[in-house]
């Protein structure tokens, strides 16, 4: 069945309308993101070139097979990539989170629908611009290359965990890897946001919605993560978990 479009409103200008986002030194996941390596002038040169962009909830950034003219990094919420498999079956390729950076491609349009999981803010530029910026700074160049190479090597781990793992060793695998992106971004403890529905993370493993709520409740019943609330999980476990993504 196919996915219906979300018609949620973004609710900024369109792109050639949105205004400056400001000194980029205060972005909240520069840390994380592809500018960290920059100095105080390449900064302001990536500064000069940036643009805020704020979507809604369910609000679509980009459809697959749509001209791709921008790339972002997420500053605050989720996004979720999706595409439709030729049997009509929908596809969580992956999330964006804050820090990740999205659009990076070799080709000229964008591979999947790109939508968001809630209030989500971007850090925009230009295509164009990017290229200029990284040839003009190679350590830009650098850090483009290798988030690349991150993307790649997490496709293949996906497409790995899907051909090798059974349904409980998949959440395993996801919730240690949420966890993993947690304390990179500065909160090591134990508490996982989802902020992703049920049914997106059953359509990113592979699983069906009741598969995915019973390795939950199989976890919990292990005593390895405890669910206080829908979009959040607390590892209680991290070895546990660990050795259920060894097996």
């Amino acid at each position: 069945m196919a996915w219906p479009p979300f018609d949620s409103p973004c609710l900024t200008p369109p792109p050639d309308e949105a205004g400056p986002l400001g000194p980029c030194a205060h972005c909240q996941v520069r840390h994380l993101a592809v500018c960290s390596v920059l100095s105080h002038e390449e900064m302001h040169a990536l500064d000069a070139e940036a643009s805020s962009q704020l979507l809604g909830p369910g609000a679509v950034l980009a459809r697959q097979g749509d001209p791709r003219r921008h790339v972002f990094t997420v500053v605050r919420g989720a996004l979720r990539m999706v595409r439709l498999a030729a049997d009509g079956r929908r596809q969580v390729a992956g999330f964006a989170l804050p820090g990740d950076f999205v659009g990076l491609s070799g080709s000229p349009n964008y591979s999947h629908d790109v939508e968001a999981l809630g209030e989500t803010e971007l850090c925009r530029f230009g295509i164009d611009a990017m290229q200029r910026l990284g040839a003009r700074y190679p350590q830009l160049r650098d850090k483009l290359l290798e988030r690349a190479c991150v993307e790649l090597d997490s496709a293949r781990d996906q497409m790995m965990a899907l051909a090798r793992m059974n349904p409980i060793e998949r959440m395993a695998d996801f919730l240690l890897k949420l966890s993993a992106r947690e304390a990179r971004a500065g909160n090591p403890g134990p508490t996982v946001a989802l902020p992703m529905p049920r049914a997106d993370i059953a359509d990113h493993l592979g699983l069906t919605v009741e598969t995915v709520s019973r390795c939950l409740s199989t976890l919990r019943g292990k005593g390895l993560i405890a669910v206080p609330e829908t979009y959040r999980i607390e590892i209680l476990d991290f070895a546990g978990l660990e050795t259920l993504r060894a097996a």
